[in-house]
């Protein structure tokens, strides 16, 4: 994937499938870059884990957003370089070590409205999260309410009420097709997802 909602950090806001209302998309507002790791050295630089497809974005990326997918707090990005795997960040803001240390653990982002677009069929998670699952015979599963993003391939958790979730794989085999405008996901079910 591209550039990560870093869903771990988002568990508690996940779709509700119990909802009286139904089940709702959440408005993310973010996109993961990186994730702070650590404070580098004692001017207050970030050692941050590369998150995106996109490093290069760190060299053209005026302000970060430090917190999570729905939360965040603006830093000016002051300057970065590379250090073995990860960028390190120096924020007008942050000003020493301590300063550093406080920020660890937190995701390193951009407004999704800075999202590098993709190409035709590549989606961001949280384009996906929300969609009705319909099967290629027509009927409705659910809707995706978590992704889980794994070494293999991502794993798209639909809920349906009143029933116990199902685990699709997004593989060629199983995802058909993906319809943003429409809100579905057609997708063909082999022998042992449900």
């Amino acid at each position: 994937m591209p550039e990560s909602l870093d869903l771990e950090a988002n568990r508690d806001n996940k779709i509700d499938s119990n909802e009286n209302s139904g089940l709702q998309k959440p408005e993310f507002r973010y996109l993961a870059i990186g994730r702070v790791v650590r404070a580098h050295g004692v001017r207050g630089e970030l050692s941050v884990a590369v998150l995106t497809d996109f490093p290069e974005r760190f060299g053209t990326t005026e302000w970060v957003y430090l917190g999570n997918e729905f939360e965040a707090e603006p830093y000016r990005l002051k300057k970065h370089r590379w250090h073995q795997k990860n960028v390190l960040l120096t924020l007008d803001e942050v000003n020493d070590r301590t300063e550093a240390e406080q920020l660890t653990g937190l995701l390193v982002q951009v407004p999704i409205e800075e999202a590098i677009p993709l190409p035709e069929g590549d989606y961001y998670l949280y384009q996906i999260m929300g969609l009705t699952v319909v099967t290629v015979q027509g009927e409705t599963l659910g809707v995706i309410s978590d992704i889980l993003e794994t070494k293999a391939n991502d794993v798209y958790i639909v809920s349906r009420p009143g029933q116990t979730e199902v685990l699709l794989p997004a593989i060629p085999d199983v995802i058909k097709s993906v319809d943003l405008e429409k809100g579905q996901v057609i997708v063909e079910l082999i022998d042992g997802l449900i």
